[in-house]
């Protein structure tokens, strides 16, 4: 039995009240995943990440969303947020917290929209990331049956954060869970939407999430995308966002945890005024492998974007940054930069770094650029001449060197989450900005 047939196999533990829509979907991402199978190294979109970890796991469906409430309590995010929790792809209603949700706001989880309102939910689901996008949302296609839909009414803007946490639970057989998110943002809206990956430090999982974000005129949705699952856990995460006139996405994703991981991110810029920005962090160590493939189309005249990844890589970790801008013949005017800067800490650490920009208008302003290094020595000293140990010297360049994109992320339950793993708990004794800034200061030239 192949590969992809093993995994269908779980297909007939789906309900069988499902409507027959939805039953149809299933079948065609079943047929899709089937004919594709998974990718191999020989595919140009793969050729740096071998995903036979995936491909030849045995996982199970989980059906049962308990899981420690004191235990989530110390994983959770420490911010005041509308909060919608997944355990392995399951629904929690008790560590949930939706009850309080403002007018012209609706968050729920998958099966229950589809139940209220299932020819809206829909109509949209599938509409940016279909069957054809890869092996694995063809997969998410047949698999998916939770999630969370987040409808934002024309106008309406959100005070505090949605936050969405997919938890991942150590047991004895690994599970897979295809999560299906969906944002849809009304004209003018305004909200902060926040992916949690977290859970157990023995959980050996699979998640493949899909995420589809519909941007109306002038609407601006912040979306945070925080990845710090256990070191034996698989992650396939793929966004797709499609932006109106004068419409503003602003993307944060920062990659700590997971064994292996794989995040593609698309952006179609399809009117005027439409911008996007990209803001990536991952940090690596030990045998960890993250792949970040991101795309832009500026696909009309005037629109503007601009894209920073980071990544500090340690140990035997390997890297991969893919990303490209496609302007097309018609989308004059346009504004795109785009730069990948990379630490590598370890000799053996690996970074395989490709921007591209492919441009088929004249009157652009478009760049473009990679960098690759090691840590200053002679920075190193200057911190140490300052009564700071050789450790901690190196951790406080390190977090300087993340400083470009982390001083974008607004919140700081986040931001404190990346910064303790970037540059470990430091000392009461020192402050934290201080030594951030002395540590940038010694790196100027």
């Amino acid at each position: 039995m192949s590969a992809p047939e093993r995994f269908l196999e779980r297909l007939t533990a789906r309900r069988a009240e499902d409507p027959s829509w939805v039953a149809a979907r299933r079948q065609a991402g079943a047929a899709r995943f089937e004919a594709l199978g998974f990718p191999t190294r020989r595919d140009e979109e793969w050729k740096y990440t071998d995903v036979r970890r995936i491909a030849e796991g045995d996982f199970a469906l989980a059906t049962d969303p308990g899981y420690d409430a004191s235990r989530f309590e110390a994983q959770r995010l420490d911010l005041d947020a509308h909060r919608l929790v997944l355990v392995d792809g399951v629904f929690s209603a008790e560590l949930s917290t939706l009850g309080q949700l403002p007018a012209g706001v609706s968050v729920e989880p998958l099966s229950q929209a589809l139940t209220r309102n299932h020819e809206a939910v829909g109509g949209a689901l599938g509409r940016l990331a279909g069957v054809d996008f890869s092996p694995f949302t063809a997969l998410n296609t047949a698999f998916a049956e939770e999630g969370a839909i987040i409808r934002l009414a024309p106008g309406t803007v959100v005070d505090k954060p949605i936050y969405v946490a997919l938890l991942s639970r150590a047991g004895g057989q690994p599970v897979m869970s295809h999560p299906r998110i969906l944002i849809e943002a009304g004209g003018r809206s305004e909200a902060t939407v926040i992916e949690h990956y977290a859970g157990e430090p023995e959980a050996a999982n699979f998640t493949n999430v899909v995420t589809e974000v519909l941007l109306d005129r002038g609407a601006i949705v912040n979306h945070y995308k925080l990845q710090e699952a256990s070191l034996g856990d698989l992650h396939v995460a793929s966004i797709h966002v499609d932006q109106g006139r004068d419409s503003r996405f602003n993307s944060f994703n920062l990659s700590l945890g997971g064994a292996l991981v794989r995040n593609d991110l698309v952006t179609d810029l399809n009117a005027e005024g439409a911008e996007a920005a990209y803001n990536g962090l991952f940090f690596v160590q030990g045998r960890q492998h993250v792949d970040n493939h991101t795309l832009v189309n500026h696909n009309a005249p005037r629109t503007f974007s601009n894209e920073n990844y980071k990544g500090v890589l340690d140990d035997r970790a390997h890297g991969v940054f893919n990303g490209k801008v496609f302007v097309k013949k018609d989308a004059q005017q346009i504004e795109a930069y785009q730069n990948n800067a990379n630490l590598l800490l370890s000799d053996r650490a690996e970074i395989d770094t490709k921007p591209e920009l492919v441009i088929y208008a004249d009157d652009v302003k478009c760049s473009h650029g990679a960098t690759t290094g090691q840590l200053d020595e002679e920075a190193v000293y200057a911190l140490r001449a300052r009564g700071i140990d050789e450790a901690m010297a190196r951790a406080l360049l390190t977090l300087a060197f993340a400083g470009e994109v982390m001083e974008q992320v607004k919140l700081s339950a986040i931001a404190e989450r990346v910064e303790r793993a970037v540059a470990g708990r430091l000392p009461e004794r020192f402050n934290l900005s201080d030594l951030v800034e002395t540590a940038e200061a010694v790196q100027e030239p």
